[in-house]
């Protein structure tokens, strides 16, 4: 007997023993599968044990604090922290934006956590309540576009310092980093070797599975941390804590000309995090309780990346008596460092930093968002690795050189995340009122809670348009204008706030178009069946 509104299996199918036609290559070939639990109601098409909720969750604060600390410490993290401090504005007003677009994360993170945390499923699967159960490839694969383009960009940015450390021990190697003699598809020969090396590190972890990975992040943030504070200490003792200022910036602006650069700052910082903060729930899902979830987001947030950014601009700060100019690229910064050993330590921390940051923001959510295109086909591990050779053909470090095809492309998509996150809590909170039932988002039956219409929810998918229009507008236009000579007032600035803009109009849109057409409904049946977030955490 099966429960109403739940599809049984065939009666010759059963899921810990799927068909041969449908198995996935990688199960196929001997690994290990996920840590789910699925029941035997569930539809073969919408499950595996990488997408079924969890049997366990045993991440700690501390696991999400390392989380953060892997996201935070790398290359690009440092860059963008160090930036804000060359805008105009004084030390008191940077460290204001920084902390208002920290907190406005935090804040957004824990809205996010919440749902995969209760029901112990990830992202894409959570997003089946809302979109319904095939609608949720929209979000999915939309998010896992975004995960294929940066996963590349940021192995290519850490194999930069793999090549500084060829080049400092292995100085007959330069000859292969000429891209003239020894390049294909604009990468030199020795590029292709580091970016391989860094490729097959990172799909080495990864194919590990989620503990090795929570391993990895548990030490590695750390790791970054130790390395900074020595480097930091070193340059301060070259250029005397007297001539470390603060203000990186010989401008000086008014306060009232230093409001919108304060507000773009913070924007620039929710922007910076957003893809992470959208898909949270692919690792607060293994969160013991919400409330060690909003622990580790305290310690890691706000907490970490303000002490993480004063070390960044100490050591910026300190670059100018050192070596007479402004230094805000770490990889640069330890390249001028003439010793063997700095470059060596300094090289393989960014490594690691980058490592640390691609796998957990770029790699593993593509893993659950292509699983979740086919949950036979695709496991976890082959979602991943669907990515990582993606990532590949896409040849990041061709257009990563040219501004206008970061902003063509990745602005494109870019500018759905905040839409695809409004959407997901004007669902979760106001429609659903944090209620799911959580074997709903695992079966095809036409009369289940999550099935709409053909299995898409009209109401997000039209939401998902109205504020997605505008959002992409907001990238798009203002640049395509100056480019094309079409007006002289530069409105660029307004693609800073395409986050805010495509969030607030999908948060508006997704309720208003519920509340006209109601289709998420039935909150008050089969409670005794229904996942609580009101009651089951806090």
């Amino acid at each position: 007997m099966t429960e109403p509104g739940v599809s049984p299996l065939p009666s010759n199918q059963n899921l810990a023993e799927p068909d041969v036609g449908h198995q996935d290559l990688v199960e196929a070939a001997g690994m290990p599968v996920g840590i789910g639990l699925v029941e035997p109601q569930y539809d073969p098409r919408l499950a595996n044990e990488d997408l079924a909720p969890l049997r366990e969750q045993k991440w700690t604060s501390y696991n999400i604090f390392a989380f953060w600390m892997s996201d935070v410490h790398s290359v690009g993290g440092y860059v963008t922290a160090g930036s804000l401090f060359a805008l105009g504005l004084a030390s008191w007003q940077v460290l204001f934006a920084l902390i208002a677009g920290i907190v406005i994360v935090n804040v957004f993170c824990n809205l996010v956590a919440k749902p995969s945390q209760v029901t112990g499923v990830p992202y894409p699967v959570i997003n089946r309540a809302i979109f319904g159960v095939l609608g949720a490839n929209i979000p999915a694969i939309t998010r896992g576009a975004i995960a294929i383009a940066w996963y590349g960009v940021q192995t290519y940015l850490a194999s930069q310092s793999l090549i500084i450390i060829f080049l400092k021990f292995w100085p007959s190697t330069a000859a292969l980093n000429d891209t003239q003699q020894y390049g294909f598809l604009g990468l030199s020969a020795l590029g292709y070797i580091c970016y391989a090396i860094l490729w097959v590190a990172q799909a080495a972890v990864f194919w590990k599975g989620m503990e090795a990975i929570r391993r990895f992040i548990d030490w590695a943030g750390p790791a970054v941390y130790v390395v900074m504070v020595v480097l930091a200490i070193y340059l301060v003792s070259q250029a005397g804590w007297e001539n470390i200022s603060l203000n990186l910036s010989d401008d000086s602006l008014s306060f009232g000309e230093s409001i919108p650069v304060m507000l773009g700052a913070i924007a620039l910082v929710v922007s910076y995090f957003s893809g992470p903060m959208l898909n949270f729930g692919d690792f607060s899902r293994y969160g013991r309780s919400f409330a060690a979830v909003k622990r580790g987001n305290l310690l890691g947030l706000p907490l970490n990346f303000l002490f993480f950014s004063l070390l960044t601009v100490i050591t910026a700060s300190a670059t100018v008596p050192v070596f007479g100019e402004l230094i805000t690229d770490p990889i640069h910064t330890v390249q001028r460092i003439d010793s063997a050993f700095a470059i060596l330590l300094g090289g393989l921390t960014f490594v690691i930093a980058t490592v640390g940051i691609n796998i957990v923001a770029n790699f593993i959510s593509p893993a659950f968002d292509f699983s979740n295109v086919s949950p036979q086909r695709i496991s976890w591990r082959t979602g991943g690795m669907i990515a990582a050779v993606g990532s590949v053909l896409l040849t990041p470090w061709n257009w990563y050189s040219n501004p206008d095809a970061i902003h063509y492309t990745l602005g494109l998509l870019g500018a759905l995340i905040g839409p695809l996150f409004g959407i997901l809590i004007a669902g979760y909170y106001t429609i659903s009122r944090q209620r799911v039932w959580v074997d709903d988002l695992f079966t095809m039956d036409r009369g289940g809670r999550y099935w709409f219409s053909g299995g898409y929810n009209p109401n997000a998918v039209w939401a998902t348009v109205l504020s997605g229009v505008p959002s992409i507008l907001s990238v798009l236009v203002p640049k395509l204008l100056v480019d094309l000579e079409l007006t002289t007032v530069d409105l660029t600035w307004i693609a800073d706030y395409s986050w805010f803009l495509g969030c607030g109009l999908g948060f508006v849109a997704m309720v208003a178009l519920e509340r006209a057409s109601p289709r998420i409904t039935g909150l008050d049946r089969d409670l005794e069946r229904a996942t609580d977030g009101t009651t089951l955490a806090s």
